[in-house]
């Protein structure tokens, strides 16, 4: 299968009603633990019963942005992705940026303005 998906993303304007209303559509236990109140959403405590899933997370947009919903494709060199994808027609949105240790992402949007994230899984 080539590189696989390893996560969602849903950033909106108004985190907690974002939070609230997947959280309660999906039974998603959210941990939003942390400085930015980015709702992770850990794979192991979403499991459907037939065992399978992603995790992801749900964040606050920045000012002005009205927000996605996206997946995180985990890559070797996120950089090397990025032009790539800009290569095949693709327009890079943000990065490569390291988030924490080692973990780096970026953003493109395909042809058509769909917005896809890069990860190399950090």
């Amino acid at each position: 299968m080539g590189q696989p998906v390893v996560h969602f993303e849903i950033m909106g304007r108004d985190l907690a009603a974002l939070q609230t209303f997947y959280g309660g559509l999906f039974g998603w236990e959210i941990d939003t633990s942390n400085p930015m109140g980015y709702g992770l959403v850990d794979r192991a405590a979403n499991l459907s019963k037939e065992g399978v899933g992603i995790g992801g997370g749900i964040g606050q947009a920045p000012e002005g942005y009205a927000g996605h919903v996206t997946f995180y494709v985990a890559v070797p060199d996120v950089e090397a992705a990025l032009q790539q994808a800009e290569g095949l027609g693709g327009t890079r949105m943000m990065g490569p940026e390291q988030v924490t240790g080692e973990l780096v992402i970026g953003l493109f949007s395909d042809p058509e303005g769909r917005v896809v994230g890069l990860t190399n899984g950090g």
